[in-house]
């Protein structure tokens, strides 16, 4: 009598799990970031010439009347260009995203057993690396050049530069959503810049809102980002908290409602 031998029917590889993709994914940006420090060097530039110049120019609103007494310019300043600077690198995390679908990587993605979806939270995950590392080099300059000693100490600077990353970290999935259906690098800068200045200037940034006109103060009480650089500022100056919950809740929709949106413009064909 023969034995039968019976051979199980081979499975098909399916790729690995989303979460070892994203990891993989994300390891492969920050490799490419690693090796050209000049990306983190030269985006550092704009935000340090901003903090120079608004430091200097607008040092005299401290002796204003609606200024907080007792607070330096540069201690007030300082938590608006931390979220400003988040702001601006999550507009970069569009950008990039626009720069791969242009060069043939996204392309070479598609080719794989991988989910599109990892390939966006890859890109954001290590554009929220990146602006980390952006912001702790500002930090590092403000301390050491400008004299940045707010009353909350370390433990301040380091939530309002939590609060910033979380607020950068939902805005870039909007600008991720929207590099996804423009594709188009020149028009998603110009788009972002649009949304960028109204939104940096008609705030409480760089000046008090009492300080402003009558309309922009209307424009910045409801500014968004009015609430984030004000949540930021307490939390480094160790005043009352307030706004913090709500900032970190209009981040993480912002980050729901983008997600969305991204992953179905991506999925269309290139």
């Amino acid at each position: 009598m023969t034995a039968t031998l019976t051979t199980a029917p081979p499975t098909r590889w399916r790729g690995t799990d989303f979460a070892t993709q994203v990891l993989v994914l994300t390891q492969r940006s920050l490799r490419t970031l690693v090796r050209d420090p000049r990306m983190v060097v030269f985006s550092v530039l704009q935000p340090l010439i901003m903090l120079t110049l608004f430091s200097q120019i607008f040092a005299s609103i401290a002796d204003t009347p609606g200024f907080p007494r007792g607070v330096s310019y540069i201690d007030y300043l300082m938590p608006a260009i931390l979220v400003n600077t988040a702001m601006q690198a999550a507009l970069q995390a569009g950008v990039g995203l626009v720069t791969d679908m242009k060069n043939g990587v996204l392309a070479r993605f598609r080719s794989l057993p991988i989910q599109l979806g990892s390939v966006l939270v890859a890109r954001s995950l290590s554009d929220l690396a990146r602006t980390a590392a952006q912001l702790v080099l500002m930090l590092l300059f403000a301390v050491t050049i400008f004299g940045f000693t707010p009353a909350g100490g370390i433990t301040g600077i380091a939530a309002a530069l939590a609060l910033a990353l979380a607020v950068g970290w939902g805005l870039s999935w909007v600008f991720l959503a929207i590099a996804a259906w423009l594709r188009n690098a020149e028009l998603m800068q110009t788009v972002g810049f649009l949304a960028m200045f109204p939104l940096m200037f008609a705030s409480s940034a760089y000046v008090p809102v009492s300080g402003l006109p009558g309309w922009l103060q209307a424009v910045a009480n409801v500014n968004p980002l009015t609430h984030a650089v004000d949540a930021a500022r307490a939390l480094a100056l160790a005043l009352p908290v307030t706004g913090v919950v709500g900032a970190l809740v209009t981040s993480a929709a912002l980050a729901a409602v983008g997600w969305a949106f991204a992953v179905r413009g991506f999925r269309r064909p290139l």
